[in-house]
């Protein structure tokens, strides 16, 4: 390499940063620092090095001097330097993707969210729509029935009018269940007012009333063990007609429908029990929910309606739960259960 011109060493881009930018800038400046260029070696490999240049002035004239050092450290840290800028330029692409797309998320969210209201506005002024508009028909033809009773009437008459009072009072039960169905759905859920409670005597009173809904059905009333209890008695009531009500559609057309009011240790119970064709176990889970049919191979017609949804709300507002056992040897029993209040403490 000795005896060979600096510029000879130089790759074409060199050569042309030499005379663009070296020669002008030492002229200007009198030297130049940390600039990469390439040398081409005796392989005609070209390397990559740092040069640091100063122009001095002797007696001779003016020198360039030269230094000139190898660059691969610096040139590795460059391109460490270049591909870290690339990887954080496209996770601030991701990034960016990212929150538009939560961005449009949020405004979905923001849209479900505006339409739900909407339609649990709607919703809660159609039904009381439908309930005002139902009803008062409802209690004209009570009214009616009521004035017969106290006619002399056929035992036909009587029949007929007695149906007629049978399915104003169902109409009336299912117009409640549809409100309280809104009100759990759309609404702030089901509202209890416990108070102190005689439970036996509710559910007896309760029974009785459903033996005039239901005459030619058998519904016994078992009572066991006694104390206090705070619920509320007309959702006690409701809870009962429900239960029984799904006891009568759902099990044999002669059997006895049992009804237990029981107290244990922890909780305040009543089941309801029925003979006829077992729940399948794999449609249990679906069996609170409104309007699902749970129904065997043999009959696809039959659905629960509201009834187990409302009867499950309103344990629930009473900070219980509902529960089912089904088999063919034992029949059906729904239990809906609830905690006892806490004993008084004397001071």
């Amino acid at each position: 390499m000795w005896g060979r011109r600096f510029q000879e060493l130089l790759s074409l881009a060199g050569k042309a940063f030499l005379q663009t930018h070296w020669a002008p800038t030492l002229l200007a400046q009198g030297s130049i620092a940390e600039v990469k260029v390439e040398l081409i070696n005796a392989d005609g490999r070209p390397i990559p090095m740092m040069l640091n240049a100063v122009r001095r002035e002797y007696p001779s004239g003016y020198l360039h001097e030269v230094a000139v050092f190898l660059a691969e450290e610096r040139n590795k840290y460059e391109r460490e330097l270049l591909a870290a800028r690339k990887i954080a330029e496209e996770l601030l692409q991701q990034q960016m993707t990212v929150q538009s797309e939560l961005t449009s998320a949020r405004n979905r969210l923001r849209l479900a969210h505006a339409e739900a209201e909407i339609r649990a506005i709607f919703a809660e002024q159609m039904i009381g729509i439908v309930s005002h508009d139902l009803r008062n028909p409802l209690a004209a033809i009570k009214m009616a029935a009521g004035l017969l009773e106290r006619t002399p009437l056929e035992s036909r008459q009587e029949r007929i009018l007695g149906h007629i009072n049978h399915s104003t009072d169902r109409a009336d039960r299912m117009i409640v269940d549809l409100l309280d169905f809104t009100h759990a759905r759309v609404g702030s859920g089901i509202t209890v007012v416990p108070q102190p409670v005689d439970f036996h005597a509710v559910v007896a009173r309760g029974v009785e009333e459903l033996r005039q809904v239901f005459p030619d059905r058998v519904l016994t009333h078992r009572s066991e063990g006694q104390g206090a209890c705070s619920a509320d008695p007309d959702r006690l009531l409701q809870m009962l007609g429900n239960l029984v009500s799904n006891a009568i559609n759902y099990g044999t057309d002669d059997g006895e429908v049992l009804i237990t009011s029981s107290f244990d240790t922890w909780m305040i119970k009543l089941s309801v029990h029925n003979v006829g064709e077992p729940i399948p176990m794999e449609k249990v889970d679906d069996l609170y929910e409104p309007v699902v049919r749970v129904v065997s191979d043999s009959d696809e017609t039959r659905t629960v309606g509201l009834g187990l949804f409302i009867v499950r709300e309103i344990v629930r507002a009473h900070l219980g739960d509902v529960t089912v056992r089904s088999s063919a040897e034992e029949g059906t029993t729904f239990t809906v259960a609830f905690p006892r209040p806490p004993a008084k403490t004397e001071v």
